[in-house]
């Protein structure tokens, strides 16, 4: 590692639409920044799901702050739309993304936070933790009991179908993306899904309109977790149209929740087993901050925080699930979290918020005492 120091006012760490939109803000108020993303290019979290994949959110409401979501605004987007949106929305705004940089290391020295890089150091007096919910696949642990000639990957990893042998293939989670790879795999191949919890199926256009039309006008999708519906709206995911119909439509035949696996077969909890050729496991992701050397999360592992705003002064986290409201971790809702977070870096600069972000006064908040 070389002896280079850069200083910046400001860093973000992660170059996806959390990122992204904090960046509009900061570049929009003046701001030295530098926004840090460890793979190669913007966004990677978009390119490395599966081609088919089709955001739920229509494209009126995919847009980050300051640049239209192109194309039919009631149509819904696919993988590579969103991909190239947001790459062009980081060439839209000169936004300064250094690519290739993890961030390995971030700490204190004094009252600047210093973020170790594989080929030197930067330093900032305000940091953003922009890495989103999508950070580390999680598989459970007697994955490892299948077979070797058990084709078995993470959904990050899942592209198309003929990337999967033929032969009977079982998708392990029944969330909106356990249900969208099951789908396309029942063309070609018997397929299986295993649901451990069963979710709550929203229709996609009610009455003729989206869904989101309804969560917008309703002001639903800004209920805080601090209101009584929005603590009982974040307990429980739920899918996005007719999802298990549609999967039984097609031929995909559901289990109960997967609890063990051992060669070729998978258990479920009521007992019955499966003999598998293939397994997706669409089993979400874990938050991983091992490189923060920072008093940032509690000890169960969940970061203490208030509308992304930590108990470590000048830190702060944007892009967490639920953060503030359900479309914290959403395409064309997180500007709001996204203002909210530029607010506070300038109130805790002594400087006027940014042009456009003046929903409220830029008063500092104190963070509770745990999540």
């Amino acid at each position: 590692m070389s002896d280079s120091v850069e200083r910046y006012d400001v860093v973000v760490v992660g170059g996806g639409q959390a990122g992204l939109a904090i960046g509009y803000h900061l570049a929009q108020h003046g701001w030295k920044f530098l926004i840090l993303e460890r793979e190669h290019e913007v966004a990677p979290v978009w390119r490395d799901r599966w081609e088919s994949l089709t955001l739920f959110t229509p494209r009126r409401y995919d847009s980050l702050p300051g640049l239209k979501f192109p194309g039919e605004p009631a149509g819904y987007p696919m993988r590579d739309e969103v991909l190239a949106y947001l790459q062009g929305y980081a060439a839209h705004f000169d936004l300064p993304v250094r690519l290739g940089a993890p961030a390995r290391r971030l700490s204190r020295d004094g009252e600047r936070f210093v973020i170790e890089l594989d080929d030197g150091r930067v330093t900032a007096d305000q940091v953003v933790i922009a890495t989103g919910p999508f950070q580390e696949p999680r598989v459970p642990a007697f994955a490892e009991g299948l077979a070797p000639d058990v084709a078995q990957m993470h959904s990050t990893r899942y592209r198309r179908a003929s990337e999967l042998p033929p032969g009977r293939t079982l998708v392990v989670g029944g969330g909106n993306t356990g249900y969208q790879i099951a789908h396309e795999l029942a063309a070609t191949r018997e397929t299986h899904i295993a649901v451990g919890t069963k979710q709550p199926a929203l229709p996609q256009r009610p009455f003729g309109r989206d869904l989101f039309f309804y969560l917008t006008k309703t002001g639903l999708i800004h209920k805080s977790v601090e209101t009584r519906l929005g603590q009982r709206m974040s307990q429980k995911e739920t899918l996005v149209g007719p999802l298990p119909k549609i999967a039984k439509r097609l031929g995909v035949i559901s289990h109960g929740r997967a609890i063990q696996a051992d060669g070729r077969t998978v258990t479920f909890a009521n007992g019955d087993q499966l003999a598998v050729d293939g397994v997706v496991w669409a089993t979400g992701f874990r938050y991983d901050h091992s490189w923060v050397d920072l008093p940032l999360t509690d000890s169960g592992g969940r970061v203490k925080h208030k509308r992304g705003v930590t108990e470590i002064p000048g830190l702060y986290m944007l892009g967490l699930q639920w953060q503030w409201s359900r479309g914290s971790a959403l395409l064309g809702f997180i500007e709001h979290d996204a203002a909210f977070i530029a607010r506070q870096i300038a109130a805790r600069a002594g400087r006027a918020a940014p042009a456009g972000t003046a929903e409220e006064a830029p008063q500092p908040i104190t963070a509770p005492q745990g999540d």
